[in-house]
């Protein structure tokens, strides 16, 4: 993901995801976490954003701290005890610690859409891991995305200062496992009556079950489950946004 994509983006990006559920998708994670024994420890956050999912996971005694690329995106989080965070790039950091587990949301991985950007970030993951340390990531599911063809959405959402219309046209690239999503991002100031328009390309790299247990066996985990994000469900074709959990054995 390009240092900038989410520089415009970051202003609105909550008001766009206001109707998304960090609390119930951050106690989906904390419920990973404690079935597989990491209770209360040292989580490591791959993409951190605004910082929704750690201040959260915070709240629960776990002590976190996130990384993300975009300033932008930074300066909307808020420290506090037991979630601190900083800007830097997930593929290269090294912050000279290990973690009892690394956890990476909303689809950070397929923002990895090459081979050597998706090896640099397992590879990060496993040299901030403990052994038996966790690595927990969700991702677009291949067999989804072929079935249900990403197609143009429009989304619309306002409050009391904007309304703001975001549509989101995709072009597939199916040789490279990949969905470029444009967005064209519309704000009308409810004040002024001015709009301002903003376009960004988000590209997005999806993956077979397959794939990646090859990637994670190379990279010292072992494959401990994977299931629909936030619903546990059985993987299948309707299941576009999947969770894996893997464990770091050597």
């Amino acid at each position: 993901m390009s240092d900038d994509i989410y520089d415009s983006y970051s202003y609105y990006y909550d008001l766009l995801y206001r109707d998304k559920s960090y609390l119930k998708e951050t106690e989906y994670i904390k419920d990973l976490l404690s079935d597989n024994n990491v209770l209360g420890d040292d989580i490591l956050e791959f993409g951190s954003g605004t910082g929704k999912h750690g201040s959260i996971l915070s709240d629960y005694g776990y002590k976190v701290h996130g990384i993300e690329r975009s300033a932008k995106m930074l300066s909307k989080a808020k420290k506090k005890i037991n979630f601190s965070f900083q800007q830097g790039d997930i593929s290269s950091i090294n912050l000279n610690k290990k973690y009892d587990a690394v956890i990476s949301l909303f689809h950070v991985i397929s923002y990895q859409t090459t081979n050597k950007n998706l090896k640099m970030v397992f590879t990060n993951a496993a040299k901030h891991l403990k052994i038996g340390g966790l690595f927990i990531f969700d991702f677009w599911y291949s067999p989804a995305v072929y079935k249900q063809i990403p197609s143009i959405r429009i989304k619309r959402i306002s409050d009391e200062k904007v309304k703001i219309t975001r549509l989101a046209e995709p072009k597939i690239f199916h040789n490279e496992n990949k969905v470029e999503v444009k967005y064209t991002i519309f704000v009308k100031n409810v004040m002024t009556d001015q709009t301002q328009v903003f376009q960004e390309v988000h590209p997005m790299r999806h993956f077979s079950l397959p794939e990646l247990d090859m990637i994670s066996n190379d990279h010292g985990f072992k494959y401990i489950k994977s299931e629909e994000f936030l619903t546990g469900n059985q993987a299948s074709e309707n299941t576009w946004g999947l969770c894996m959990v893997l464990r770091k054995i050597k």
